[in-house]
């Protein structure tokens, strides 16, 4: 059978792939410490199963109307609350988790050979969205002499013949965070270009330190209707397998969102709806993230100065998400237990098979000098798997 050269020329999603590999070994009663996994580690919080459950149990089982009139409700009412930005329900679209949303936005923008600007690293999924929605990828690279961050000199010069810009702060792999400051550079040069912003901010309620978030479309009037704003509840109220987010931005594009949804899902499933409400609107809400935020931020702490205490490991600070995107560049070219170990998928794979620690390659974020290391679990295991990796490298 001969598949669709569409779907041949999309590869597995990496993370996904080495979270199973590992999960495979554990599985066979092999102790692997996970770091590759991009999901928190903390249950849901219980008001929001409790919802969800009410509602079952009341029988909302049924098609609900489009997104969900009372979720979009919520939903705009967060954004003028936390955001700063004004955007009506009907301009607000519900969706099987923000990569449904993200890519659905792909295929209501792009059309074959329109170019997508994506700083580099980036989420492994972004290219390979905008590949199968017709576009063509172009990575802006970044690195960590500057924190991993594009400038407005590099988006004016290359935002000249494209059409959108996808930004992700504060970003997956590397936890870096823009400052409002360097937000309102960007918005500058993106007023500049005819340029959509696709704002990616499902990880808005991680950040660390003096680390403020700041909305991309709140910093210009001009901005609502030249931004699609993206978040969910999988990051912020660990949710991740009941796959609910969305998409919020010009009517005209969040309409022809719902049009594809009207052929593809229907509608977000219905008691998910419910804890979706709930954690919008409980007042319990913003200790529960806080509590959470807490954790990952004395995480962030360990796992950065752990890595940067083994010899030829380098990782910038993360100030945002729960990753760290350590350059292990040097410990190329050399071999590691009895490994000739070139790049960073040869380097996962030692790690996974000589001392039993999961982490995903940085070469599918765009960065084989890296690798991509999750602190979304217990100080326990990250003292454990560090301690593992460093055995490894000495």
């Amino acid at each position: 059978m001969k598949l669709s050269d569409r779907i041949a020329a999309i590869p597995p999603s990496a993370t996904i792939s080495i979270t199973t590999r590992a999960s495979q070994m554990q599985g066979e009663g092999i102790d692997v410490v996970n770091f590759a996994a991009g999901e928190p580690d903390f249950d849901t919080p219980q008001f929001i199963k409790r919802a969800a459950k009410a509602a079952l149990d009341a029988g909302d089982t049924k098609y609900t109307p489009g997104s969900g009139k009372e979720l979009l409700a919520e939903i705009s009412k967060k954004l003028q609350r936390e955001n700063n930005l004004q955007i009506p329900p009907r301009q607000i679209v519900t969706t099987f988790g923000a990569k449904h949303a993200i890519y659905d936005a792909c295929l209501a923008l792009l059309d074959p050979g329109d170019t997508v600007l994506i700083p580099s690293p980036y989420w492994v999924s972004y290219p390979e969205m905008v590949k199968l929605a017709g576009g063509t990828p172009v990575a802006l690279p970044t690195g960590p002499q500057n924190n991993f961050k594009i400038t407005p000199t590099q988006l004016l010069e290359a935002g000249s013949s494209a059409k959108v810009l996808i930004l992700n702060s504060p970003c997956n792999p590397t936890g870096t965070t823009y400052t409002r400051t360097e937000l309102a550079e960007i918005a500058k040069a993106v007023l500049k270009t005819d340029l959509i912003v696709f704002s990616d901010e499902i990880y808005e309620k991680l950040v660390y330190g003096d680390t403020k978030f700041t909305s991309f479309a709140s910093l210009d009037e001009q901005l609502p209707q030249r931004t699609v704003t993206f978040n969910g509840l999988s990051k912020t109220f660990s949710m991740t397998g009941w796959r609910v987010g969305w998409a919020a931005g010009p009517g005209e594009i969040i309409d022809a969102i719902k049009r594809l949804m009207s052929h593809e899902t229907t509608n977000p499933v219905s008691f998910v709806q419910a804890g979706a409400l709930a954690a919008y609107s409980d007042p319990q809400a913003p200790q529960a993230v806080e509590s959470m935020r807490k954790q990952f931020e004395k995480r962030c702490g360990r796992m950065t100065e752990r890595l940067n205490a083994i010899d030829g490991v380098k990782c910038v600070r993360p100030t945002g998400a729960f990753y760290c995107f350590p350059d292990v560049s040097s410990h190329y070219g050399r071999s590691i237990g009895g490994v000739e170990v070139t790049d960073s998928a040869g380097f996962a794979q030692t790690a996974l098979a000589k001392a039993r620690v999961a982490m995903v390659p940085g070469a599918p974020f765009g960065e084989d000098r890296c690798v991509r290391l999750s602190f979304a679990t217990s100080m326990e295991q990250i003292d454990k798997g560090l301690d593992r990796l460093e055995q490894m490298l000495s």
